[in-house]
């Protein structure tokens, strides 16, 4: 394990207690375990304290059944000065059929702050790979229209007022 590492890997085995009224894993345990891992990568790549700002592109491709495990890879993809965007793959494996698939994906924007819950600056990623980079310049688009989206509602606000 190395400390101000970007990546995070979680598996959790689905168990019956996790159940929706279908007999499929609960959504809300799936958002929950995201947020977890989320936090867990960012705080540990930034050396504090995180809390999450926002949750996008929260995709649930295929239902996730009780007895599989789930993987969830984490990756700081870009930093700002306080914040960071992780973005979570979920791998689910059906043990009994050895059969994997890409069940979920998402981005959480996540801000580092101290014991007073004041913000404090992050390390600036430096990506190295051909998947860092294309992970960190698909971050910097991901921001800009994250703030772009937020001016629309901004407008629409102001607009009922």
């Amino acid at each position: 394990m190395t400390l101000g590492s970007s990546t995070l890997t979680m598996t959790v085995l689905m168990t019956p207690d996790k159940a929706n009224f279908s007999g499929n894993v609960h959504g809300g345990t799936l958002l929950k375990y995201l947020d977890e891992v989320a936090y867990a990568c960012a705080s540990r790549y930034a050396g504090n304290y995180v809390v999450t700002l926002s949750v996008d592109q929260v995709t649930f491709r295929q239902p996730v059944h009780v007895g599989e495990l789930v993987t969830f890879l984490a990756s700081v993809n870009y930093t700002g000065n306080t914040s960071m965007e992780v973005g979570i793959k979920v791998i689910t494996e059906n043990i009994q059929e050895q059969m994997v698939r890409h069940t979920n994906s998402c981005f959480f924007t996540m801000v580092a702050v101290d014991e007073s819950g004041a913000t404090v600056k992050v390390p600036p990623l430096e990506p190295r790979t051909e998947n860092e980079i294309r992970r960190f310049a698909n971050g910097k688009e991901r921001r800009a229209i994250r703030a772009e989206l937020a001016e629309r509602y901004k407008s629409l606000e102001a607009a009922k007022a």
